[in-house]
């Protein structure tokens, strides 16, 4: 938690809410046996009473010249400044068209609003307040010329807040057996060749990981290299597992080729303006695919137009949902048109800080994953963060094998492909579910075999039992059966065929009366392949679950 700064004389709360990295173990070697979860950092925002708010600060009458949208923004504006949701003195404004841009510019100085940053491709400016009085003087002199007004919202790399209430589980780490989980083995010395990954972080640091001539960067004022901060190789190690080549240190697409865009200041810190920027800047030097493993919890107009003009011309952006164990994802998680990236540990369990929501569309290792930091250093990380480029990375790699696949399209593959965690179908803890490299680079390959039990997970409301079966292969299987057992109880389940990336759900009824008085019921699957098939992944054949009695 970093001290808070002022506004007007008044003392504000600085609370980063964001996804992303946190880095939990500096030592080089092996996995720890005993991973330990970080302490909450986060203290929750300040409130004051009504007569400290700055006199400049609008009533609803003064604002009775503006649009109801206008209104809500303003105000919107002024509540974010006065939480420390953004940085002091500072607003990002948006205009309708270039004409309105330009009087505003014109005009700028005698309104009182100096202009620290433009953005004219999106018809944005980044301005100073001295107090929100000339703002909102502007604003209602020159309301037709505004699209947008918005705080200059923080974004940043995490630390861990208030929790949503989630039951406790035991957290595996994956140690530097990512690659392997994700199905990204043998020969990947080609993945991710033609592609351009920009990474909006700190910054990336040499290392060996990326070889030479792969990693080049752009400055938008910040610097191009990573501080000495404790923050500060995040940047590296988000870009490794994108596309490092090192065996200690390896991403899913190592032939990609890096644009690192720091987007953070000397405190680790960035902004909506900031970051819409470097969208606009990757995209306009190709970047295919942008990666944001920050985020914060806010937005405006800048960052939907950055969205949108990244979109358009065909960039896609893979961002972090998020670290605050929170039913919410983070901006620009949040927004449907970005690639929104959970994380989950090695036994497949949604990871205890890692944010929920209907906008989830995939989930990757982010517990105990083995990368590069600063100085060649090898480090384990936790983090949405570091599920996002491996994601990032996963989708080059598919980009890669398929020419023809623009990046949208193969991160739909990897949705359509992706393993199911959880309950059966999309969730707000899954997504769509794990990304599989194997059963989306195979999808079309009749050799190719892995069928799975894919989940276990019980539903209170019907008091069942339900496991979800997927054919992973390249072509239907028929003749599967699954093996059942409840406790001491096996019982065996004809499957019908199933084509090609189809699932099947099957179900137990768990009697209340007996769950109740043993205080849980353990559950084991196997599925039972045809004779003769041969399963190229048969450790996912098998799963075992334990459900324990409600306490209340």
């Amino acid at each position: 938690m970093r001290q808070p700064t002022s506004f007007n004389a008044l003392i504000l709360a600085v609370a980063l809410a964001c996804g992303g990295l946190i880095l939990w173990l500096w030592r080089q070697g092996t996995a720890p046996d005993h991973p330990a979860e970080p302490p909450p950092t986060r203290t929750a925002d300040r409130t004051r009473p009504a007569s400290d708010l700055p006199p400049s600060t609008p009533g609803t009458d003064a604002l009775g010249g503006l649009s109801p949208e206008q209104r809500a923004m303003f105000k919107q504006l002024a509540s974010d400044l006065a939480r420390g949701r953004a940085r002091e003195r500072e607003a990002v404004l948006a205009f309708k068209d270039d004409d309105a841009l330009q009087r505003f510019l014109d005009r700028a100085k005698r309104a009182g609003l100096p202009i620290l940053g433009q953005l004219n491709s999106l018809r944005a400016v980044r301005v100073g307040l001295d107090s929100l009085s000339a703002l909102q003087r502007d604003l209602l002199e020159n309301t037709a010329d505004y699209a947008g007004v918005a705080a200059n919202g923080l974004i940043g790399i995490p630390q861990p807040p208030a929790k949503q209430d989630r039951a406790a589980i035991n957290q595996v780490p994956f140690g530097n057996d990512t690659l392997a989980f994700l199905g990204a083995t043998g020969d990947r010395s080609a993945w991710g060749r033609g592609t351009t990954i920009a990474i909006l972080d700190t910054g990336i640091a040499g290392d060996a990981t990326f070889g030479s001539g792969r990693v080049r960067t752009l400055d938008l004022g910040l610097g191009s290299s990573p501080g000495n901060g404790s923050d500060d190789g995040h940047g590296t190690a988000v870009a490794a597992l994108a596309a490092g080549a090192a065996s200690d240190a390896g991403g899913v697409a190592p032939a990609a080729n890096l644009l690192s865009i720091r987007v953070t200041d000397t405190s680790g810190v960035s902004d909506l303006f900031t970051v819409s920027r470097a969208i606009v800047a990757a995209t306009d030097a190709g970047a295919s695919i942008i990666n944001v493993s920050l985020g914060g919890y806010s937005t405006g107009p800048v960052l939907d137009a950055a969205i949108t003009y990244a979109t358009q011309r065909g960039a896609l952006i893979v961002a972090a949902a998020g670290n605050d164990q929170a039913a919410q994802l983070a901006w620009p998680a949040a927004d449907a048109r970005v690639v929104s990236v959970g994380a989950i540990d090695k036994a497949e369990q949604q990871v205890s800080f890692s944010n929920s929501g209907d906008q989830l569309q995939l989930t990757a290792p982010g517990y105990g994953v083995q990368t590069a930091w600063l100085d060649g250093r090898r480090v384990y990380v936790d983090g949405t963060s570091a599920s996002a480029p491996l994601v990032s990375g996963a989708i080059a790699a598919v980009m890669s094998q398929n020419s023809n696949l623009s990046a949208r399209q193969a991160a739909d593959l990897l949705v359509l492909t992706a393993n199911d965690g959880g309950p059966p179908g999309v969730d707000a803890a899954y997504g769509h579910g794990i990304i599989n490299l194997a059963t989306a680079l195979n999808r079309a390959n009749p050799a190719y075999v892995d069928t799975a039990v894919s989940s276990h997970s019980y539903d209170p409301a019907s008091g069942q039992m339900a496991f979800v079966i997927q054919n992973r292969s390249g072509r239907t299987i028929s003749g599967m059966a699954l093996e059942v057992s409840v406790g001491t109880t096996t019982s065996t389940q004809p499957l019908p065929g199933l084509a090609a990336g189809e699932s099947y759900v099957t179900t137990v009824p768990v009697n209340e009366s007996t769950l109740k008085s043993a205080g849980s019921l353990a559950f084991k699957t196997r599925l039972v392949n045809p004779i003769g098939t041969v399963d190229q992944v048969p450790a996912n054949n098998s799963r075992s679950s334990v459900l324990s009695a409600p306490t209340r």
